[in-house]
């Protein structure tokens, strides 16, 4: 892969991972276009590691407070002693379907979602439920019931943002997209549902990105017959691959502090257009065969 197209990727998914319209999506349909052989090899998910550096360093204040009372909770063999460390248990807890559903359905995910046709499909259907979330927000204030901030948050609506989560392991569906519309159905304020959706994010990136380099190495090994070669086969796929990674390190951290700003301000209906546009686009280029 040339360098320009890395940094091309790495821009793409540093803004897209962390607005609600999907990084895996865009990725996919980009590759696509670029002519890539095999859009649905590791590098989509290993360059997410990126925009996990980009969380880590937007939110490091909440992070080493998480971290010191998980310390804190184990040391005294207690669970959620403190608020902070109470946050930490609920993003452990928030992680788990994800980690279950892509743990043992990531083969059948990739067969059956990793194209472009699913990708427009996933993305119009996520886009009208994030919709409907939006107005069953505006409904509860109608009702007079005011949004919940992080203190609010208990373990039913991390375990419940946490399955919204889980769907996002199909391309189209957005990570931050599915856990903002799990957390505004929840009753959470827009900037709240972001909040805990970028810590969320932490554990189930981490995981996943590991886990592909893992994979990757083991490939460079032994290579699999029928499976595109390792990221790690030539010296051009790795500087490749650290190239998108930290420019998608960058993007991410700018796009993070953007939809922060926005969500405090605005609804996230300016995103629904967007992926009803995105899918409706996508198909109108497999109808065309512009693309296949």
């Amino acid at each position: 892969m040339p360098i320009w197209e890395a940094i091309l990727l790495g821009i793409v998914q540093g803004l897209t991972e962390f607005l609600p319209i999907s990084s895996t999506a865009h990725l996919i349909v980009l590759r696509q276009l670029l002519g890539h052989a095999h859009v649905e090899d590791a590098f989509t998910v290993v360059i997410q590691l990126g925009t996990l550096g980009a969380v880590v360093a937007y939110f490091r204040p909440d992070i080493v407070r998480i971290g010191n009372g998980l310390r804190a909770d184990l040391r005294c063999r207690s669970l959620a002693s403190t608020p902070d460390s109470r946050l930490g248990w609920l993003v452990v807890l928030g992680s788990v379907p994800a980690v279950v559903v892509g743990a043992t359905l990531k083969g059948w995910l990739k067969r059956s979602f990793f194209n472009v046709p699913s990708v427009a499909v996933v993305s119009i259907i996520f886009a009208l439920l994030m919709l409907a979330a939006e107005w069953w927000t505006r409904r509860r204030a109608a009702r007079g019931r005011p949004p919940k901030g992080v203190t609010e948050i208990g373990w039913k609506e991390s375990l419940w943002i946490g399955l919204w989560q889980a769907f996002a392991l199909m391309p189209g569906g957005s990570r931050s997209g599915t856990t903002i519309t799990g957390g505004l159905f929840a009753g959470l304020s827009r900037p709240v549902a972001a909040h805990f959706s970028f810590l969320l994010s932490l554990p189930v990136m981490l995981g996943a990105g590991l886990k592909e380099l893992y994979d990757e190495y083991r490939k460079l090994r032994s290579p699999v017959v029928g499976e595109p070669p390792s990221l790690f086969a030539s010296g051009e796929q790795v500087a490749a691959l650290l190239v998108g990674t930290l420019v998608s390190a960058v993007v991410g951290y700018l796009a993070i502090a953007f939809l922060i700003r926005f969500l405090r301000r605005y609804s996230t209906v300016a995103f629904v257009a967007y992926r009803l546009l995105l899918g409706g686009t996508i198909l109108v280029l497999l109808a065309t065969q512009i693309i296949t």
